[in-house]
């Protein structure tokens, strides 16, 4: 069994919700510590974190993450789609042949980055049972 870390707000915290969303979903790892990975799978998040010991079952991404993809998706392939068709002059097997490969590959590809930012956004707001953790604030002068 994997030792878990007892550390209740790591030196490494985000300060803004973007660190947050950069660690979860560009670079899929946890978006509190930054440290270990937050997939176990492409999809499946770990249980707890093994840097921090943050909780991750608690996390309802549910179905928002594939419309995220699906909306990126279709609009970075709509302006190519109208390219093809009307400036090339492709027939539709062709489009076809070009645009369905391109258009799974590119919702594959976002689909776990979406799932990490979704969790990163849960975690950050407070969301779904997780304590709302924030660096302390230094005082201005």
């Amino acid at each position: 069994m994997t030792e878990i870390a007892e550390s209740p707000l790591p030196r490494t915290l985000p300060s803004t919700y973007l660190e947050a969303a950069i660690r979860g979903g560009l670079r899929c790892t946890c978006p509190r510590c930054g440290q270990a990975p937050l997939f176990r799978k492409w999809l499946k998040p770990v249980d707890f974190c093994y840097a921090c010991g943050q909780d991750w079952t608690l996390q309802r991404a549910d179905d928002f993450p594939p419309y995220i993809s699906i909306l990126i998706t279709g609009h970075l392939m709509a302006p190519l789609l109208i390219l093809l068709v009307l400036d090339f002059h492709l027939s539709i097997l062709a489009t076809s042949t070009i645009a369905l490969p391109l258009a799974a590959g590119l919702m594959l590809g976002i689909l776990q980055p979406a799932k990490g930012a979704v969790i990163a956004a849960q975690w950050w707001l407070g969301l779904v049972g997780f304590r709302k953790e924030r660096l302390p604030q230094e005082p201005k002068a």
